[in-house]
């Protein structure tokens, strides 16, 4: 199974640990943060993985190769000339990602206990462009879905805005939910990916591409039931939480 790994990011956030090093290589209980995901994603059955870098990417490239990638085989998607965001960044590693079977996409500052494979089942079963975790936790912006899990839309609490059709969805009963950093998705979504791209150039987030097909094609949100652990290890205050977590019981990461 395939899997793309994001860790070109910046992590401004977490300056100044970010300072010298990228977000991904950034420690959590003694192992690079993108050593967790990494493990996580290998332990639910993906064994080819592509790894996106920028930010000092020759670190992630020498990390990978002291440990001989793992055991998988390993792609690097090069973004140290322009940072793509993730809707360029997926339609970058293209070569490695197309094909006949759905791939997983895994933010590299997500932590988390989510069964891996049971969400890709769940894609596969409901015969989706693309399903992605969502979860009930408060920010300012959300996704919108119906009874049946199909994304609708998107709002802006703060602002009031609604997309792609303010009218409709002001007069709908939908349930707001959070996007939580993975994603499954098929394949057949890079035409349209490709098409985007023309529209909007080559640096593009997939979730302005989302909400901009939702009404076209079937994009299904993941809320599995169930406690699990999920941790934003973005913010210096959750990269703690997690550090604490993870030293406590390590298998949380696994």
């Amino acid at each position: 199974m395939k899997a793309l790994i994001f860790a070109a990011g910046l992590g401004t956030r977490l300056r100044p640990l970010t300072d010298d090093r990228p977000k991904a290589m950034v420690e959590i209980a003694g192992r690079p943060m993108l050593q967790h995901v990494i493990e996580r994603v290998a332990a639910a059955g993906f064994d080819d993985i592509t790894i996106n870098i920028h930010h000092y990417g020759q670190l992630i490239i020498d990390f990978l190769e002291r440990n001989n990638n793992f055991g998988l085989n390993v792609h690097i998607s090069d973004e140290r000339g322009q940072l793509l965001d993730t809707g360029g960044g997926i339609l970058k590693a293209r070569q490695w990602l197309d094909g006949d079977e759905p791939f997983l996409v895994h933010n590299t500052d997500i932590i988390s206990s989510l069964d891996l494979k049971a969400f890709y089942d769940y894609h596969i079963q409901h015969d989706a462009l693309a399903t992605i975790l969502v979860k009930e936790r408060k920010t300012q912006r959300y996704l919108l879905f119906d009874n049946n899990d199909r994304m609708c839309g998107w709002t802006n609490k703060a602002t009031g805005e609604f997309k792609p059709d303010a009218e409709k969805l002001q007069g709908l009963d939908l349930k707001e939910l959070a996007f939580g950093g993975l994603h499954i998705i098929s394949p057949n979504i890079f035409p349209l990916l490709e098409r985007y791209r023309r529209q909007q150039g080559e640096k593009f987030s997939i979730i302005p591409f989302y909400i901009n097909e939702c009404k076209h094609h079937l994009i299904h949100g993941y809320h599995p039931e169930g406690d699990y652990l999920w941790l934003d290890i973005g913010k210096p205050e959750t990269l703690a939480q997690a550090q604490e977590l993870l030293l406590a019981n390590p298998s949380n990461s696994r």
